[in-house]
């Protein structure tokens, strides 16, 4: 393979060795974790209804961002994803910002994934007996160990997650079929739709949560520079993989909330694996403390690969500093960025409770699908089909961008109804970093250097 890329015209370059199944195992990987923890407090918003009605609608959501990314992204085929997006039709200053979206909505999931399985390693050790188990090495062992993974080359990391993701989805379709939901010998049908205890306010609210069902699946995108066909790879991994989620969101909700009392399922931290424990089946518990520990590190070890993506294409663009757009001579990875965020991921993952770990997730998540709804309005307007190929175009435009904003304006303020204050200091960081951008860092930007992409001058322009 030649050393040089046709794209960045760099020395070395990224290795293009990825195919589909490796696509869905970065964006199913990254969100399959949201089944088995994270969804329920949507319960605990607004009762077991209402976290349906937030499951279906936060799906509805992410078919809208998987369309809009499979066209967007099949066409603008470069490492970074959303940023490299904003790069070339937005402008500087809100690539940066789309940017930072990424790396904190990943890095935060990170973090969220590590204390997860610190948590699960310290219950099921006390179960065994040991009482001591503390759940801090853990936690640190697992980024540790899935950043070496990372550093050491893609295909090895996304191939890991491949088989992984896959386990732990199985592990929820036996669970399923074990609790014999066509009877009611298990679960009771009758106790599922419970009402709305806190009417309608409470579905809003629960919309928070209902987002963990799928949020990272847009992170396929952070694999256009590495996969061998990103028309056809892109839109085929995200959109199997929006499916995989919906089906496997549903059949989770079903078998908790008919098997616990949604007063208890609201506050739970490991949901299915309490279900599992509630079948009184020991296979089933092994199963699902293994599909457990399998999603959380499949998350985390994709949230590593797409964050560092991120930081790299900006530090190769000069948004941040150059040293950061290196890459791996031997193992064709960006190394430097992967070592960067490391003690980010383990300072949140260490002293912040999870709660507050998911919401800074969703919320950086939530401003970057905001950003992708005027994004594509402005790309089919700029470049209007048929001026440029597309490896992928979705159906119905611009409905999905305009169902996307609406739904992002409901969330926005389903956030704010129960964490208000990290709403206003997250929108406060991202406005500094903005100030800061535009007053020192802009000036290192080669403005030309940064445009890759072979497209005609955009119409009105």
């Amino acid at each position: 393979m030649s050393q040089y890329t046709a794209v960045h015209g760099e020395k070395v370059s990224l290795l293009r060795v990825l195919g589909p199944g490796h696509v869905w195992a970065l964006g199913v990987g990254i969100v399959l974790v949201g089944e088995y923890m994270g969804w329920n407090f949507a319960v605990g918003k607004g009762g077991a209804l209402a976290a349906l009605i937030a499951c279906w609608a936060a799906g509805m959501l992410y078919t809208c961002v998987a369309m809009i990314d499979s066209e967007v992204t099949s066409t603008v085929a470069a490492a970074g994803g959303q940023y490299a997006q904003a790069k070339h039709i937005v402008g500087p200053l809100m690539a940066f910002n789309v940017g930072l979206f990424l790396v904190f909505a990943y890095t935060m999931l990170e973090a969220a994934n590590a204390i997860t399985l610190g948590y699960l390693v310290q219950t099921v050790g006390g179960m065994a007996g040991f009482a001591d188990t503390h759940d801090k090495p853990f936690i640190v062992l697992t980024i540790m160990f899935l950043a070496f993974l990372n550093y050491r080359g893609v295909y090895a990391t996304l191939t890991f997650n491949l088989v992984i993701t896959a386990i732990a989805f199985v592990a929820i379709l036996i669970l399923f079929a074990a609790v014999s939901p066509w009877t009611d010998d298990v679960l009771k049908p009758h106790e599922l739709l419970n009402g709305l205890p806190y009417g309608w306010l409470g579905v809003l609210a629960a919309m928070h949560f209902g987002m963990w069902y799928y949020l990272g699946i847009e992170g396929t995108t952070q694999a256009a520079e590495e996969v061998r066909s990103p028309a056809r790879a892109l839109p085929l991994g995200t959109m199997t993989g929006v499916i995989t989620l919906l089906i496997a969101a549903t059949m989770t909700w079903y078998i908790c909330a008919g098997l616990m009392p949604w007063e208890y399922l609201g506050q739970a931290v490991t949901p299915l694996f309490d279900a599992a424990r509630l079948t009184s089946s020991t296979p089933l518990m092994v199963l699902l403390f293994i599909g457990t520990i399998f999603s959380t590190l499949a998350s985390a070890n994709g949230c590593i690969n797409d964050a560092s993506r991120a930081w790299f294409s900006m530090g190769r663009d000069r948004y941040l500093p150059q040293v950061f757009g290196a890459v791996h001579p031997k193992y064709r990875t960006p190394f430097r960025s992967i070592v960067f965020l490391v003690p980010v991921a383990l300072v949140f993952a260490y002293f912040a409770p999870l709660d507050q770990v998911i919401t800074f997730s969703i919320l950086s998540g939530l401003l970057e699908y905001t950003f992708m709804a005027f994004n594509v309005l402005m790309f089919r307007k700029m470049w209007p089909l048929g001026t440029i190929k597309r490896g992928y175009v979705h159906p119905f435009h611009p409905l999905p961008a305009l169902v996307l904003l609406a739904l992002c304006a409901t969330t926005y303020f389903a956030v704010f109804l129960g964490y208000g204050t990290q709403l206003v200091a997250m929108m406060v960081f991202y406005i500094i970093a903005s100030v800061w951008f535009a007053g020192h860092r802009y000036k290192f930007v080669k403005r030309g250097a940064q445009f890759t992409m072979p497209w005609p001058r955009p119409v009105g322009h």
